[in-house]
């Protein structure tokens, strides 16, 4: 059979929202799987598992609109479509700063998905103190007559950086984005701790591993 690939920014007969939702949903169940499938391999190859939490989300339709009048669009599926890349998040959670580079590369490595950003916020924090390393891809949603490649925004943070966006998250809604100034230097602060608690977690994690090909 063959396929028409249409790209994302068309979606030309793609003007009801609950098909436009079945593609966002479909797209997050194809990435889950591919997930889940690298954890299951490196466990089998390596004996650990890189990936602590997988969470996936489709964006609310109040989230949608809101972001889109936030950047001055009108809603419409064609702008929602073109211009909010977070429609359809997953979010990874790992134990080690190591472990979030070891799996960005394992993503990047899968050749039916492309990778159109990557936003490092370990080497370079937001000025909130937000670290996470943000990967955008497309990955193709095969249907009955066509392919289309669906937007997925994939979050890689560690335990202690996602405790910490959590809290930031509760804040910036409760005060729509404009929080104490008390509250915003403390979690700044948090930040920094969290950050040096991950690098000294992350060398005694080396020095166990150490230790243990010694004693073997």
């Amino acid at each position: 059979m063959n396929y028409e690939s249409v790209p994302l920014r068309d979606f030309k007969e793609l003007n009801n929202w609950e098909t436009v939702m079945f593609l966002y949903q479909s797209a997050l169940k194809q990435i889950d799987t591919k997930i889940d499938i690298l954890n299951d391999e490196f466990q089998h190859r390596h004996k650990y598992n890189p990936i602590e939490h997988v969470k996936s989300r489709i964006k609310t339709p109040e989230s949608i609109i809101k972001k889109l009048k936030r950047h001055n669009y009108e809603f419409s599926m064609e702008n929602m479509v073109r211009y909010i890349n977070d429609i359809a998040g997953i979010r990874i959670t790992c134990s080690f700063t190591s472990d979030i580079y070891l799996i960005a590369d394992m993503i990047s490595k899968q050749n039916d998905l492309t990778i159109l950003s990557v936003k490092d916020y370990m080497k370079n924090p937001k000025k909130s103190g937000y670290r996470s390393y943000h990967m955008l891809v497309t990955t193709p949603v095969f249907l009955s007559d066509s392919v289309i490649d669906t937007k997925v925004e994939i979050q890689i943070r560690t335990v202690a950086q996602d405790f910490w966006a959590t809290l930031e998250h509760k804040m910036h809604y409760k005060f729509e984005g404009d929080g104490p100034d008390y509250i915003t230097t403390e979690l700044r602060k948090c930040a920094e701790y969290i950050a040096e608690l991950d690098s000294r977690m992350e060398e005694l994690n080396n020095e166990i591993q150490k230790y243990g090909k010694k004693s073997e």
